[in-house]
Protein backbone atom coordinates (compact mmCIF):
# COMPACT_ATOMS: atom_id res chain seq x y z
CA UNK A 1 0.00 0.00 0.00
CA UNK A 2 1.26 3.65 -1.13
CA UNK A 3 0.12 6.33 1.31
CA UNK A 4 0.20 8.81 -0.84
CA UNK A 5 -2.17 7.30 -3.07
CA UNK A 6 -4.21 6.49 0.01
CA UNK A 7 -4.20 10.38 0.53
CA UNK A 8 -4.99 11.09 -3.27
CA UNK A 9 -7.97 8.80 -3.05
CA UNK A 10 -9.01 10.00 0.33
CA UNK A 11 -9.32 13.97 -1.14
CA UNK A 12 -11.45 12.15 -4.03
CA UNK A 13 -13.89 10.49 -1.66
CA UNK A 14 -13.91 14.01 -0.10
CA UNK A 15 -15.06 15.84 -2.98
CA UNK A 16 -17.71 12.89 -4.14
CA UNK A 17 -18.66 10.10 -2.13
CA UNK A 18 -17.34 6.66 -0.66
CA UNK A 19 -19.76 5.49 -3.46
CA UNK A 20 -17.79 5.64 -6.28
CA UNK A 21 -14.72 3.84 -4.62
CA UNK A 22 -17.03 0.99 -3.87
CA UNK A 23 -18.34 0.95 -7.17
CA UNK A 24 -14.74 1.21 -8.70
CA UNK A 25 -13.72 -1.82 -6.27
CA UNK A 26 -16.70 -4.35 -7.73
CA UNK A 27 -15.22 -2.98 -11.16
CA UNK A 28 -11.71 -4.22 -10.08
CA UNK A 29 -12.44 -7.27 -8.98
CA UNK A 30 -14.99 -8.47 -11.65
CA UNK A 31 -12.04 -7.29 -14.49
CA UNK A 32 -9.52 -9.16 -12.37
CA UNK A 33 -11.71 -12.58 -13.16
CA UNK A 34 -11.09 -12.96 -16.42
CA UNK A 35 -8.76 -15.30 -17.98
CA UNK A 36 -6.70 -13.62 -20.15
CA UNK A 37 -4.87 -11.42 -17.38
CA UNK A 38 -1.34 -11.43 -17.16
CA UNK A 39 0.45 -11.96 -13.65
CA UNK A 40 1.66 -8.53 -13.77
CA UNK A 41 -1.73 -7.44 -14.72
CA UNK A 42 -3.55 -8.77 -11.88
CA UNK A 43 -0.82 -7.66 -9.40
CA UNK A 44 -1.26 -3.94 -10.34
CA UNK A 45 -5.22 -4.50 -10.12
CA UNK A 46 -4.75 -6.31 -6.75
CA UNK A 47 -2.52 -3.23 -5.56
CA UNK A 48 -4.95 -0.74 -6.56
CA UNK A 49 -7.77 -2.77 -4.88
CA UNK A 50 -5.71 -2.75 -1.51
CA UNK A 51 -5.28 1.06 -1.92
CA UNK A 52 -8.57 1.58 -2.33
CA UNK A 53 -10.01 -0.79 0.38
CA UNK A 54 -7.42 1.07 2.88
CA UNK A 55 -8.60 4.74 1.85
CA UNK A 56 -12.35 3.53 2.25
CA UNK A 57 -11.07 2.64 5.94
CA UNK A 58 -9.47 5.46 6.95
CA UNK A 59 -12.10 7.53 5.32
CA UNK A 60 -14.34 5.82 7.74
CA UNK A 61 -12.27 6.42 10.89
CA UNK A 62 -12.12 10.03 9.77
CA UNK A 63 -16.19 10.38 9.48
CA UNK A 64 -15.58 8.52 13.48
CA UNK A 65 -13.80 11.89 14.30
CA UNK A 66 -10.29 10.48 14.38
CA UNK A 67 -7.79 13.81 12.67
CA UNK A 68 -7.20 12.61 9.37
CA UNK A 69 -3.39 12.24 10.04
CA UNK A 70 -3.88 10.20 12.79
CA UNK A 71 -6.20 7.83 11.02
CA UNK A 72 -3.41 7.67 8.67
CA UNK A 73 -0.94 6.55 10.82
CA UNK A 74 -3.01 4.22 12.29
CA UNK A 75 -3.88 2.68 9.63
CA UNK A 76 -0.29 2.25 8.09
CA UNK A 77 0.59 1.02 11.54
CA UNK A 78 -2.01 -2.23 11.37
CA UNK A 79 -0.94 -2.54 7.85
CA UNK A 80 2.81 -2.93 8.94
CA UNK A 81 1.61 -5.16 11.96
CA UNK A 82 -0.27 -7.71 9.98
CA UNK A 83 3.38 -7.32 7.13
CA UNK A 84 5.38 -8.32 10.07
CA UNK A 85 3.26 -10.88 11.83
Amino acid sequence: MKLPLIKHILSFVEENDEDFIEETIATLEHLSEHSSLKDEELDTIGEIISNLYGALEVHKEIKAGTQPKEALNSFMKRVQGAIDS
